[in-house]
């Protein structure tokens, strides 16, 4: 009698333990993902914000078996527990958009994955070449910018947190190597004015979510002459940030050297600054799949190993963007829709 009675409990206890671990996804499927890390817990992290583009345009993503699943699902199986998602303000289609943002946002937060909200300040793509102001920022001073930042900041953030999400971390600006908001922004031609405007989008972020951390973000994350000049600048015009951002896209044949050049800068931003470091964006060749595994393995042994825990995480940069989608040759997916070898690095 006692046997049957601990049976019974052991069984019901099981079911209890299997309905807390599945949910159902949009298309009504039950799917499994693993409990939430807590903030502050390593990110291994991927950017897939064309998520939502490719799978209106008939894409589909698949496991190493070749079974169909929703992508962050696959991600979650690779030891992915992070996703970040770009912000357009008033993009010429609707991707990357508030609405859709907050789409995928919910996605993410629904497979119990951590978020980093990214924002370009701009209708299109904000690189180190291009730092176009919003056309309905077009013409603004810099008193007006650094309002429409903050402005902007706080709407979308506002809007996520009423859907009860709370991004992990911000970026206040993409690849900001020379500033954003060209020509008012342009760091070589007014470093102030940079620094205002990411103190509007520091401030903005505190307003909604005291405990988001704030990422200014450079790409050339081996170029240390780049972010002394940054950071130096930002923190003598009075600029704050919680996190340096940096972006890695090494060669086939100089990734380690390259790795070793942004060690050398991560350990000098701890030492200079006191700054956390987050990789923000890697990439190698689709077609190199066994060498970016080899490099990223060691670029998160590298960032693991900053002094008192200050490297956060690493981040892909669209690992499902299979098939040259939108002549992007980066991915980390093969032709077939599924994940090379090279998503294995980021296996816990």
């Amino acid at each position: 009698m006692k046997t049957t009675k601990w049976l019974w409990l052991w069984l019901f206890s099981l079911l209890m333990v299997m309905s807390m671990a599945c949910k159902k996804s949009p298309d009504g499927a039950t799917q499994f993902y693993p409990e939430p890390e807590p903030p502050g817990s390593y990110a291994r992290g991927a950017d897939v914000s064309w998520i939502t583009e490719m799978e209106a345009a008939g894409k589909k993503f698949y496991n190493n078996d070749g079974v169909a699943q929703d992508l962050l699902r696959i991600l979650a199986a690779k030891g992915v527990n992070a996703i970040r998602l770009r912000v357009w303000v008033n993009p010429a289609t609707d991707w990357s958009a508030m609405a859709d943002v907050l789409a995928k946002a919910k996605r993410v937060k629904a497979a119990n994955m951590r978020l980093m909200i990214d924002f370009h300040y701009s209708d299109t793509w904000a690189d180190p070449g291009h730092q176009a102001k919003p056309a309905a920022w077009a013409g603004q001073d810099i008193t007006a910018l650094k309002a429409s930042v903050y402005n902007h900041t706080v709407e979308v953030l506002t809007l996520l947190k009423d859907n009860k999400i709370v991004p992990e971390w911000v970026q206040v600006g993409n690849e900001t190597n020379n500033g954003m908001l060209w020509e008012e922004g342009k760091a070589s031609v007014n470093m102030k004015n940079f620094a205002d405007l990411v103190l509007s989008g520091y401030n903005a972020v505190k307003a909604v979510n005291p405990d988001s951390k704030v990422i200014v973000h450079i790409s050339n994350g081996y170029d240390n002459g780049l972010f002394r000049w940054m950071f130096d600048g930002l923190k003598n015009n009075g600029a704050k940030w919680d996190v340096i951002g940096m972006s890695l896209y090494p060669g086939v044949d100089d990734w380690s050297a390259k790795n070793a050049q942004c060690l050398a800068n991560m350990n000098d931003m701890v030492a200079r600054y006191g700054s956390e470091v987050m990789i923000c964006e890697i990439g190698m060749p689709a077609a190199e799949p066994v060498a970016a595994k080899a490099f990223i393995s060691d670029l998160i042994a590298k960032n693991k190993s900053l002094p008192d825990n200050k490297g956060l995480g690493v981040f892909y940069w669209e690992p499902q963007s299979y098939g040259s989608w939108n002549g992007y040759g980066l991915a980390a997916f093969d032709d077939a829709g599924k994940p090379t070898v090279a998503m294995d690095a980021f296996l816990p």
